[in-house]
C-alpha cells in the first residue's frame, strides 16, 4: 500500500471521508479530521482488537448529547461505556447496558431522542460487533448524535467535539495505521 487514500479505498471508507482525507498524511488526517464518527470508525478498523480503548471514546462521545437522553437506560448505557473503558465494568455489565438501551432506543416515537438512544446504545456496543446491526449502530454513533442537534451549527460543533474526544482518548500513538500501509 502506497499512501492513506489506498487504505481508505481497501477499508470501503465513505466517499465523503475519501474526498476529504485526498491527498493529507495520516498525521495531518489525525490532527484536522472533523469528524468523530470517522476517526471511531477507522480505530475500530485499524484496532480492531482494542476493544476498552474504543468504548471510552465512544461513551465520551455519547455524552455530548446526554442531555437528549430522557431514558434512563440510555444514560446507564452511555456511563457504562466509559466505566468499561476505564476498567471499572465487566464486559458482561457492558452487554447488559447496551441491551437494555436497546430497548430505550426502539421505544422512543420522537426522531430526536431516538437518535440520542442509538448513540447511548452504541456507546455500550462498541464490543458488540458480532451483530450486524450492533456494529452499524456503533460505528455511525457519532453522526447520527450530529443529526440529533436542531442547525447545522450545533451538528458542526458536536463533530469537532467528538472529533477532539477521539483525539484525547486515541493518541495517535496507540493506532496501527503504519502497520495498515
Amino acid at each position: 500500500m502506497k499512501n492513506f487514500n489506498e487504505l481508505l479505498i481497501k477499508l470501503n471508507a465513505c466517499y465523503d471521508a475519501q474526498e476529504w482525507a485526498a491527498g493529507k498524511t495520516w498525521q495531518e488526517i489525525y490532527d484536522t479530521c472533523y469528524r468523530g464518527d470517522w476517526l471511531l470508525w477507522l480505530f475500530k478498523k485499524v484496532n480492531p482488537d482494542d476493544l476498552q480503548l474504543l468504548t471510552l471514546a465512544k461513551g465520551h462521545c455519547a455524552n455530548t448529547v446526554r442531555h437528549l437522553m430522557t431514558d434512563e437506560r440510555s444514560i446507564k448505557a452511555v456511563d457504562t461505556a466509559i466505566a468499561f473503558g476505564e476498567g471499572k465494568a465487566t464486559r458482561e455489565e457492558l452487554d447488559a447496558a447496551a441491551a437494555c438501551a436497546a430497548y430505550a432506543c426502539a421505544a422512543y416515537a420522537c426522531a430526536t431522542y431516538a437518535v440520542a438512544a442509538a448513540y447511548a446504545v452504541a456507546a455500550a456496543c462498541a464490543a458488540a460487533d458480532a451483530a450486524d446491526a450492533a456494529y452499524a449502530c456503533a460505528t455511525y454513533a457519532c453522526a447520527a448524535a450530529a443529526c440529533a442537534a436542531a442547525d447545522a451549527d450545533a451538528r458542526i460543533e458536536n463533530q469537532k467535539l467528538t472529533a477532539d474526544i477521539c483525539r484525547k482518548y486515541l493518541p495517535i500513538k496507540i493506532w496501527n495505521i503504519n502497520r495498515q500501509l
